[in-house]
């Protein structure tokens, strides 16, 4: 199965929005981009705004999906997660960062949903 860098990425994310829709996330919008970087997916569960970072990989040789995650990308997620707030004027709405890691082992993706992954640093609001 082997796939390019992108390829991968995209059927990872397909997968995760179909896995949380099944899990109970309403889907807002996917690949929401700003001049400041891009989310994969932002969804509601319950009453709670999710911003989902997807990680996918087909070996484990630079550790699991989520650990891929520095803390340059959690920055630059926070600074784009808070301008979709304030541009939806959701900035009161309960706000979180969750993780979809999706590992293929053979053929079928082992998927891992981290909820509450990180923080969401409200400085860089200001």
């Amino acid at each position: 199965m082997s796939k390019t860098h992108i390829e991968l990425g995209q059927k990872g994310e397909k997968i995760a929005v179909n896995f949380l829709k099944r899990n109970g996330y309403s889907i807002i919008t996917t690949n929401y981009r700003t001049r400041l970087g891009q989310i994969d997916i932002v969804a509601k569960e319950k009453n709670t705004v999710c911003f989902v970072e997807v990680k996918t990989r087909q070996t484990q040789r630079f550790g699991r999906p989520y650990e891929a995650i520095e803390a340059t990308k959690v920055r630059k997620l926070s600074q784009v997660a808070l301008l979709f707030l304030k541009q939806n004027r959701l900035l009161s709405s309960p706000a979180r960062f969750d993780v979809v890691s999706i590992f293929y082992q053979d053929i079928r993706p082992q998927i891992e949903l981290i909820k509450n992954a990180f923080e969401l640093d409200y400085h860089y609001l200001y």
